[in-house]
């Protein structure tokens, strides 16, 4: 074993001994490196390790924590299933109360982001002013094509602008996607687990579902498989990064043979990648489609959940399906398209997301410290390194009192049910933990913590 790993595992042993508790400041990297007589390389690389684990984080000129993961919380069971083909049922375990930052998934966007996104806003109308007559380009205006594709090439994912289709928002990537990959009656692997508002989309296209179970490391694979050799599935449909709404991320190896099983089996697969920046680490993971050298793959994304979601700017690169993909494109706001990519070049989104993973970092922290004081004792919470939700799993839980009592106290949840067309996940929850935990968020979870103790069986 490296000598950083050893000593990260020496770190590991004294936390979860409770030698060292949440919230604790390491050591300095040049004291560490004279502790343990090692360069600064290996210190750094223990560090980063630990990190990468969820046992530490960093903070911008402070140094390493312990972080939460350190309370001992207990994650959900990722119960396995026998997957099979089944109809997405519209959704009936919505609140009436409108859209809350309890439930959902969206990003506190602070005022000096708002100030320079204003002045993005206004350039663009200025250097557009000459195009304002004309139709928006079908597969988008190569300038922004083109600071998309440098912006993730310098974060590791290699992309050309000709590969790219600006899109509608995300959601608008993924259907599009669907509808070139698959047609009415045509079934589609999904996690299980999986995001109410892509369950929504297949019920509207007339599709059909195939929940996997989810695991640790992703989803069950060995099941997909067994579909596409028999022929019952005709595409995939996964977020494989920070996952809505368990929080998992696909290790390396999943998401790698995610890329072999579509060019061994020829099967389009979506990948919905939308939380892929919002990683809490100092680095985000490399997609699914990465890996792909076939064109099987389909990567999605937007800035709707890392900037605003009202700008409804996306993409796709639909790999194989490139030119039948354009061919259902109409054109994004030219306007908003030169606005996004001034805010890219200047550097301004680098820094925004820069800022957003260190307080994702935090406030995850503070939501943990929260739910583990306040929620019953047999409760399990995700702690993903990751995204903007949090999954909690409340044995004895009714979710349609839960449901009846929120709309009462004007709280918005989103119950396990919704994620679903089976009957699992019945005593689970979905949680934001995208806005700051101040007051006004903490009276929310009391009004909360208080209906669900009416709302769980002993």
């Amino acid at each position: 074993m490296a000598k950083y790993k050893q000593i990260a595992r020496q770190f590991i042993d004294d936390i979860e001994a409770g030698k060292l508790s949440a919230g604790v400041k390491m050591p300095s990297l040049r004291r560490l490196a004279n502790q343990q007589s090692i360069s600064m390389t290996t210190a750094v690389s223990c560090y980063q390790e630990l990190e990468a684990l969820g046992w530490l984080v960093a903070r911008p000129q402070a140094g390493f924590f312990v972080s939460a993961r350190s309370q001992n919380l207990r994650q959900p069971d990722w119960q396995g299933f026998t997957s099979k083909v089944a109809k997405p049922r519209v959704q009936a375990h919505r609140s009436q109360v409108p859209d809350g930052p309890l439930g959902r998934a969206q990003l506190a966007i602070d005022d000096s982001t708002l100030q320079l996104v204003n002045k993005s806003l206004r350039a663009a109308i200025r250097q557009t002013s000459a195009l304002f007559g004309d139709y928006p380009a079908r597969q988008g205006e190569p300038v922004l094509r083109q600071v998309l594709a440098e912006h993730f090439t310098q974060n590791g994912l290699l992309l050309k602008a000709e590969e790219l289709v600006i899109t509608h928002g995300c959601m608008d990537a993924v259907r599009r996607a669907l509808e070139v990959c698959t047609q009415p009656g045509d079934s589609v692997a999904i996690s299980s687990p999986c995001y109410d508002g892509l369950l929504d989309l297949l019920s509207v296209l007339g599709l059909q579902i195939v929940e996997l179970p989810s695991l640790k490391e992703g989803i069950d694979l060995a099941q997909l498989e067994a579909h596409l050799q028999q022929g019952t599935v005709q595409a995939g449909l996964f977020c494989t990064s920070h996952m809505n709404p368990q929080g998992i991320t696909m290790s390396v190896e999943q998401k790698q043979r995610l890329a072999r099983l579509a060019a061994d089996y020829k099967t389009p697969m979506i990948e919905d990648d939308i939380y892929l920046e919002l990683s809490h680490q100092t680095q985000m993971p490399l997609p699914a489609s990465y890996y792909d050298q076939s064109g099987y793959m389909l990567w999605c994304g937007s800035v709707s959940k890392t900037l605003s979601a009202s700008l409804r700017v996306g993409w796709c690169r639909p790999g194989r399906y490139r030119q039948a993909f354009i061919e259902r494109s109409f054109g994004v706001s030219t306007i908003l398209q030169f606005a996004l990519a001034d805010f890219i070049d200047k550097g301004d989104y680098a820094k925004h997301m820069k800022r957003v993973r260190y307080q994702l970092q935090q406030q995850k922290q503070h939501y943990l410290a929260y739910l583990t004081q306040h929620l019953p004792p047999s409760s399990r919470i995700t702690a993903p390194d990751g995204g903007l939700v949090l999954w909690l799993q409340i044995p004895g839980l009714d979710p349609q009192k839960l449901i009846k009592l929120a709309q009462g106290a004007q709280l918005d949840i989103r119950v396990g049910q919704l994620f679903t067309a089976s009957q699992r996940y019945q005593d689970c929850l979905r949680l934001n933990m995208g806005w700051p935990l101040d007051q006004n968020l903490k009276q929310q979870l009391d009004r909360l913590m208080a209906i669900m103790g009416h709302s769980v069986h002993c």
